[in-house]
């Protein structure tokens, strides 16, 4: 017999009624859904990671975080379309940035997060 197995189809009503009057509109799920995936590409990660410091370049981008300068335009290209960054043109010259303090934020407690946990891997360390 399991432990946390459910006799009941609902054991908390009220709970379960303030939990869905709370929950977020289907294309706002989905939208901050599309957010966390492009947030997990280590590549698209490590670029907004380097604009914590402040706006930069297509070509210091791709110094920074080792990729070309097409993957880097390609994906700012992606990041911007999700409003993840914002550009400033001086000429010939783009310049990106995070595009708020939200952005800021949710990388902040996210390298916090994972600064703070001991994450387990089982498809890494090979214990399946």
């Amino acid at each position: 017999m399991a432990i946390d197995g459910c006799t009941a189809r609902i054991v908390d009503a009220p709970r379960v009624a303030a939990v869905r009057e709370r929950m977020p509109a289907a294309q706002d799920l989905t939208d901050t859904a599309e957010v966390f995936g492009l947030l997990a590409d280590p590549g698209r990660l490590r670029l907004l990671l380097a604009l914590l410091e402040g706006e930069m370049c297509v070509c210091d981008l791709a110094a920074v975080s080792g990729q070309s300068e097409s993957a880097v335009s390609h994906a700012l290209r992606l990041l911007r379309a999700h409003r993840v960054v914002s550009a400033r043109r001086a000429g010939r010259m783009a310049f990106y940035r995070l595009e708020d303090a939200h952005v800021r934020m949710l990388l902040d407690l996210a390298l916090a997060h994972a600064e703070h946990t001991q994450a387990i891997h089982p498809e890494r360390d090979g214990n399946r």
